[in-house]
């Protein structure tokens, strides 16, 4: 039988593209399993180790450090369900993300034209009847960042631009949609970081990008997490 092989901690660094110190801190940190001590007291490490510190970086790359150490610590403590828990909540984060992004797609025309017939700002009795809805509604918006209208200096009246009423018809359609009210509020907040329509195509192109890469680098941490369960 061959002698298993053994890994000095910069071996494991070099592999990973990573200081010996990085391994030595992620022992620590309990997201790789313990090392082995030779009789001078060298750390020695073995081929799980390796895997482990593969697995680490792909989870991490998927999820963040923070659950991706979760992950580590529960799969070495034997408790699979802590770890399948925070994989499932990276999914529905990103499922989440997929909405929001299909939500301001299928509104991207709305979001980049102005609205039509309110040149001038409107009160916030005016624009709830525009949309059918009380003036409740609407401070319930504001208090969740979906709508932030300019106040009249004398009255402090709440006053609704252009630009306002444009976010209140899509918060009206998103609503009608099933939407919650922080969903659409950051909806609406990547409209606002975008700008102008161009910007806005530039951003939603670039922002399917990033969750088709956090997609496939979901799928490839399960693999590499698989991999270290089977050692």
């Amino acid at each position: 039988m061959p002698k298993p092989q053994s890994y000095r901690p910069v071996d494991l660094a070099r592999r990973h593209g990573l200081s010996a110190q990085a391994i030595r801190n992620y022992e620590s940190d309990g997201v790789i399993p313990p090392a082995q001590r030779t009789a001078s007291g060298y750390r020695t490490y073995g081929e799980r180790h390796m895997v482990a510190v593969t697995a680490f970086l792909s989870l991490v790359s998927a999820y963040g450090h923070g659950p991706a150490g979760t992950i580590m610590r529960a799969v070495l403590d034997g408790e699979l369900d802590v770890a399948f828990a925070t994989i499932d909540a990276g999914h529905a984060a990103l499922i989440r993300d997929r909405e929001t992004l299909a939500a301001v797609e299928s509104t991207a025309g709305l979001l980049t034209r102005p609205a039509r017939g309110t040149e001038r700002p409107l009160p916030v009795g005016a624009l709830a009847h525009r949309l059918g809805v009380t003036p409740a509604t609407l401070r319930k918006w504001e208090e969740a960042g979906i709508l932030v209208p300019a106040r009249d200096r004398a009255s402090q009246q709440r006053l609704y631009s252009p630009d306002d009423v444009r976010d209140a018809d899509l918060a009206h359609l998103l609503r009608r949609g099933g939407y919650g009210l922080a969903h659409i509020a950051t909806v609406l907040g990547q409209v606002r970081t975008a700008g102008s329509a161009e910007s806005l195509a530039a951003s939603l192109a670039a922002w399917r990008t990033r969750l088709t890469g956090r997609g496939q680098a979901m799928l490839t941490a399960a693999a590499r997490l698989s991999d270290f369960l089977t050692t």
